[in-house]
């Protein structure tokens, strides 16, 4: 803040004739600039995320060519709401490796320790849901992070499966997750970089028992610290089996996003 001007003036008995001859005191201003950090923008979005550039409307079953990198290839982003957040319960802790050394106390924007200190917003995220190959009832989230700083994100995406024109959720059905959440304050994702969660809507392959009417997949990426209208809504195949489903960890590759959703045994 800009400090008060002081005022300096020396009056005495002998040189008031002087003084004001000369004139009272001498006026000195100063003011602070401002601090530009550069840290990334808070995570406490009130809009949705806008759809990255390189996303179009499509169904998840519809994938696109895998990035570099990639498993099993991308589906498109797609926007809505409705999802309700919730703060991480139980699960593996995550193996975030460092890319910097993080020694600069966050201000390394290539370093973990600047992801756990930054939240990802929304408007930095793209989100891609595909099936993956020779497992038919499980899909893979992916989350690239478009941004050019590291940010972080919670342990594990806030999904649940809906029936689209059902009001108010009341067919929301909510993955397992894995027990024993615990470590890092987030799961850093690096500028570039895709993260992965894979959840499985039929683990048993059951075709009877099923939950009726599931048509949608909606997914926050951060359930922790982003709003309900960063939802995001991808569309199922109306013939969708859907019965205790099972989400995993958000993982560097699918195969150990696989794994980690195997391990899910905690009611979300």
């Amino acid at each position: 803040m800009p400090k008060k001007p002081a005022f300096l003036s020396s009056v005495s008995l002998t040189s008031l004739a002087s003084a004001a001859a000369l004139g009272l005191g001498a006026l000195t201003l100063t003011a602070c600039q401002s601090d530009d950090t550069g840290a990334a923008p808070s995570a406490t979005a009130s809009s949705p995320a806008a759809p990255a550039a390189d996303t179009a409307s499509t169904a998840p079953d519809a994938p696109k060519s895998a990035a570099p990198g990639d498993d099993d290839g991308k589906a498109a982003t797609s926007k809505g709401d409705g999802a309700k957040s919730s703060s991480a319960k139980g699960g593996d802790s995550k193996s975030g490796t460092s890319k910097g050394s993080g020694s600069k106390g966050g201000g390394d924007a290539t370093s973990d320790s600047y992801a756990f200190t930054h939240p990802c917003t929304p408007q930095q995220l793209s989100v891609h849901v595909t099936g993956r190959s020779g497992a038919p009832s499980q899909r893979v989230i992916a989350v690239r992070n478009t941004g050019s700083r590291s940010c972080g994100l919670s342990y594990y995406p806030l999904v649940y499966l809906d029936n689209a024109k059902a009001p108010n959720g009341e067919k929301a059905v909510h993955p397992m997750i894995p027990s024993g959440l615990g470590g890092a304050p987030a799961y850093p994702v690096y500028a570039g970089t895709t993260t992965y969660a894979v959840i499985d809507l039929d683990p048993s392959g059951a075709t009877t028992g099923t939950v009726p009417g599931i048509d949608e997949l909606n997914v926050l990426p951060d359930g922790d610290h982003m709003p309900n209208a960063a939802t995001l809504n991808f569309p199922l195949p109306a013939t969708t089996s859907v019965l205790h489903p099972k989400l995993g960890l958000y993982r560097t590759t699918v195969a150990d996003a696989v794994t980690s959703m195997q391990s899910a045994d905690y009611q979300s």
